[in-house]
């Protein structure tokens, strides 16, 4: 089984969630994002770039009514240090972790984890609380792929919600929040298992899924779970 490389799994994170719309504009492609956060709204270089050219993604950004957000990958060393230069700084560097569906999956106890379309109020109610607003369930809901929305319960309350979807094979799983009142007590874990459950009984072979690297808890958690680092990438925002 071989995995998914880097550039596979770009195409996942856009796949599973989509902007509004994609864009080109020479060498870049822009995400419309319609308010829905900074990885729906950034521009990559798909083709090689000059300094020159930051200037057309920058118009073409500013014609979508949005601040102008770069997405820097491997191979984007040049454009890196030319944003830098022009006043853009690092923002969120993002760490990809990877793992098979059957590593992750695990011992579910009952009653701790369910897998549901379309998700529950309490779980709009959880994201609302952790800042995921309706913008960004219009990307939940853009998605095409097979998806679903994982409900975590601690003591018979509701202790967390997350969102899977797949494609090309790999699951990748966004928005996973647990209330502060609800943390420590093992409900990521839980509905980190029923995600891969889930994405195995759908299929997909892989468990992927976006995390800041600043974010050590969560970090954490994944790699206890047998995840690794398979690709990183930054923001760059003045």
């Amino acid at each position: 089984m071989t995995p998914p490389d880097t550039a596979q799994l770009y195409a996942v994170n856009d796949a599973t969630w989509p902007p509004a719309a994609f864009h080109h504009a020479g060498p870049w492609t822009l995400r419309e994002g319609q308010g829905g956060g900074q990885r729906v709204s950034a521009a990559t270089a798909t083709d090689p770039v000059t300094e020159a050219d930051i200037e057309t993604a920058e118009t073409a950004a500013q014609a979508l009514g949005q601040t102008p957000i770069f997405m820097i990958r491997p191979g984007d060393e040049d454009l890196d240090s030319w944003l830098d230069a022009r006043g853009y700084r690092v923002k969120d560097p993002v760490a990809l972790y990877l793992a098979p569906v059957a590593t992750v999956a695990g011992e579910v106890p009952p009653v701790t984890a369910f897998a549901l379309w379309p998700p529950l109020q309490v779980q709009l109610d959880i994201w609302e609380e952790g800042g995921i607003g309706p913008a960004r369930l219009a990307v939940m809901e853009r998605a095409a792929g097979p998806k679903t929305a994982i409900l975590g319960r601690r003591a018979d309350k509701p202790a967390g919600t997350a969102y899977v979807a797949i494609h090309a094979g790999v699951a990748m799983v966004h928005a996973l929040e647990v209330p502060a009142r609800m943390r420590r007590q093992k409900a990521a874990l839980y509905m980190m298992r029923r995600a891969a459950l889930w994405a195995g009984a759908e299929g997909a072979e892989w468990l992927s899924l976006a995390v800041t690297e600043a974010n050590a808890g969560a970090r954490a958690l994944y790699e206890g779970l047998g995840m690794q680092i398979a690709g990183r990438y930054h923001y760059r925002v003045r």
